[in-house]
C-alpha cells in the first residue's frame, strides 16, 4: 500500500507523463474525433482526368455520365494526348480514362471498342469504389445500346470494353504502402521523442535563458540538424532493404526526395520544439507528440484512401506535417515526379512552412520578454532590499 500511495502522488505531481489527461485525450480523439473524419468508407466525387481524342457525341455521352456519377468527379478533359501518369502528380486523379479516335465509329460498325483507363494504385483501396462504378456505366450503356432494358437502337452492332492498367504499385505490394507508411511514420514519431524535450531539458540546465537572452530562434532549430541526419539516414536505409529484399518501386529521383525531405524535418521538428515548449521536463514533453504526428499517419492517405474523407477533412489533414511526407512520397517514389512535377504543392508546403516558423518566433519572443520582465523585477527587488538595508543601518 506504501507503494501504491507512493506511486499515486507522483502520477498527479506534474514530474511525469500526465497520464491521467493523456488516457482521457486518447479516448475522445479516438470515439469522437476520429469517428467524425473517419465517417466515410467509400469514395465520393474521386477525381478522374479523361483523355478524350475521339471528339465524339458519344464520348460526350460518356463524360456526362461518369461526372453524374457519386463515386466519381470529371476534373479535367483533355482532346491531346498526354502522359496519364502525368495527371496523377499532386493528386489531382485516382482515375485517368482513354478514350481512343474512332470510338464511336467503331461501336456503330462492329469493331471491338475498348476504352482506357489507368488506376492510381498507391493505395490499394482508393479506386474499389471507381472500378465497380465504371464497369456498371460501361454495361448498362452496353445494355441500352443492344436494347437489353428497353432502347430500340439496332445500329449499334460494336462491344465496348474497358482496358484497365493499374498505375505505380500494380502488385499491390505492402513494400510500396502500409510498410513504406509505417517506415515514415515510427521515423517521425521517435524524431520527435527525442526532440520534443529539448527546450524543457535547456530550461532545467538553465541554458535556455542565455539563448533567450543573447541568441535567436536559430540557435534552437540548429539543433535539430544532428537528429534529422539521422533520420534521413534511418529512412535511406530502410528503403534499401525494402528495394532489395522487398519490392519498393522507386520511380523517381532519391536526391529530389532527401531535398524536400530536409524541409519536412526541419517542419516537424519546429513543430516539436514548440509543442514540447511549456512542458515542466521532457517527459512531460514527449506525451504531447499525440498532437501533431498521428493525425498525418491517419488522414495522409497511407491507412485509408484519401478518396473517402469529406474534402474539408482532407483540407484539415495539411495541418499535420506527415501528411506532406506522404503527399511527396507517392509523388516522387512511387509516381517518379520530378521538382518541377510538384512545384505547386512544395509552394503551398512552403507557406505552411513559412506559417510554422512565425508561429514559433512569437513563441520565442514572448518568452524573451516574459524572462526580461523577470529578471527585471528580481533586478528591482534586489535593488529595494538593498535600499531597505541601507535605510536601517542608517
Amino acid at each position: 500500500m506504501h507503494s501504491l500511495r507512493d506511486e499515486v502522488k507522483f502520477l498527479f505531481s506534474g514530474q511525469g507523463m500526465p497520464y491521467e489527461k493523456v488516457s482521457i485525450m486518447v479516448a475522445m480523439v479516438i470515439t469522437v474525433i476520429l469517428s467524425v473524419l473517419l465517417s466515410g468508407n467509400i469514395a465520393r466525387e474521386a477525381r478522374v482526368a479523361v483523355i478524350d481524342l475521339d471528339h465524339s457525341a458519344y464520348s460526350r455521352e460518356l463524360i456526362s455520365e461518369i461526372d453524374a456519377s457519386e463515386y466519381m468527379d470529371v476534373t479535367a478533359v483533355l482532346h491531346t494526348a498526354a502522359d496519364p501518369k502525368s495527371l496523377f502528380f499532386q493528386d489531382r486523379a485516382v482515375a485517368v480514362l482513354y478514350f481512343p479516335p474512332g470510338l464511336e465509329k467503331d461501336r456503330y460498325t462492329g469493331q471491338a471498342a475498348h476504352i482506357g483507363v489507368f488506376y492510381d494504385n498507391t493505395n490499394t483501396a482508393q479506386t474499389s469504389d471507381i472500378k465497380a462504378a465504371l464497369n456498371e456505366i460501361v454495361g448498362l450503356d452496353q445494355a441500352e445500346a443492344h436494347g437489353d432494358i428497353g432502347s430500340t437502337n439496332d445500329t449499334v452492332q460494336g462491344q465496348v470494353q474497358l482496358a484497365a492498367r493499374n498505375l505505380f504499385n500494380p502488385q499491390g505490394s505492402t513494400s510500396n504502402g502500409e510498410t513504406l507508411g509505417f517506415l515514415f511514420f515510427f521515423g517521425s514519431m521517435f524524431f520527435t521523442f527525442a526532440t520534443i524535450g529539448m527546450v524543457p531539458r535547456l530550461r532545467l540546465t538553465h541554458q535556455l535563458d542565455d539563448i533567450l537572452l543573447n541568441g535567436t530562434p536559430w540557435d534552437l532549430v540548429i539543433r535539430l540538424l544532428p537528429y534529422g541526419g539521422c533520420l534521413l539516414v534511418s529512412w535511406v536505409l530502410g528503403m534499401a532493404v525494402l528495394r532489395i529484399w522487398g519490392d519498393l518501386i522507386f520511380s523517381g529521383s532519391l536526391l529530389t526526395f532527401l531535398f524536400l525531405q530536409i524541409f519536412l524535418i526541419l517542419t516537424t521538428g519546429t513543430l516539436s520544439l514548440f509543442f514540447g515548449w511549456t512542458a515542466a521536463n521532457p517527459g512531460i514533453a514527449s506525451s504531447r507528440m499525440i498532437l501533431f504526428i498521428p493525425g498525418g499517419f491517419i488522414l495522409g492517405g497511407m491507412t485509408g484512401p484519401v478518396t473517402f474523407y469529406s474534402p474539408w477533412v482532407v483540407q484539415l489533414s495539411h495541418v499535420f506535417p506527415l501528411t506532406w511526407t506522404f503527399h511527396f512520397q507517392r509523388d516522387v517514389i512511387a509516381r517518379g515526379a520530378g521538382l518541377a512535377d510538384v512545384l505547386q504543392l512544395f509552394g503551398a508546403f512552403l507557406i505552411y512552412m513559412g506559417a510554422v516558423a512565425i508561429l514559433f518566433c512569437l513563441r520565442f519572443y514572448t518568452a524573451r520578454k516574459a524572462l526580461i520582465r523577470h529578471l527585471a523585477q528580481e533586478e528591482w527587488q534586489r535593488e529595494h532590499l538593498q535600499q531597505m538595508k541601507a535605510d536601517a543601518v542608517q
